[in-house]
């Protein structure tokens, strides 16, 4: 676990919210028994888990692709090839969508924007050398030349919400 209690409190703030706010029908899915706290979720969603990261082209249409996300300091973090088409999609329209799943027992549901760690032309995030870090340290020193090759992202959630089958046995990742 990375995150403060500081951000464990911002992220539990935030998904008592987004639950709050929704549906009656998710509600009836989603509801105290069924779900996780901030500081479960920190200790679920370790290392890489697959997000279905959905943007939007340019002509509205929404596009899905998987990313490699990291959560970290209690928000998503990711990376993709500086000429993706998600990455013009996202210096243009920030808004997203991510989904991370796990079969029938876990579902991590988070919609928000997303800013640029390391912009190539401007400066990065004042985190980025400890992130960096982190990422060279998962995937290794030489995986990507990580000036020129990616481009990473930190998703800033308004809403996000977790399904979680059984409290006790929420699977962790492996």
């Amino acid at each position: 676990m990375r995150e403060t209690r500081e951000e464990l409190e911002e992220l539990q703030t935030l998904l008592d919210a987004s639950l709050s706010r929704s549906t009656a029908h998710l509600r009836s899915i989603i509801n105290t028994e069924s779900t996780l706290t901030a500081e479960q979720l920190t200790r679920v969603v370790t290392g890489m888990c697959t997000l279905a990261l959905s943007t939007v082209t340019v002509k509205g249409e929404p596009r899905i692709s998987g990313v490699d996300g990291h959560f970290l300091h209690g928000k998503w973090h990711f990376g993709t090839a500086r000429g993706a088409a998600k990455a013009r999609h996202l210096a243009a329209r920030p808004a997203v969508s991510a989904a991370h799943m796990r079969g029938e027992d876990l579902g991590v549901f988070t919609h928000g924007t997303v800013e640029i760690l390391n912009p190539q032309d401007g400066e990065p995030a004042a985190d980025w050398p400890a992130l960096l870090a982190y990422f060279k340290s998962f995937y290794g020193e030489d995986f990507f030349d990580w000036d020129n090759d990616v481009v990473y992202y930190r998703l800033h959630p308004h809403w996000m919400t977790v399904y979680a089958a059984d409290l006790d046995a929420a699977p962790v990742a492996g």
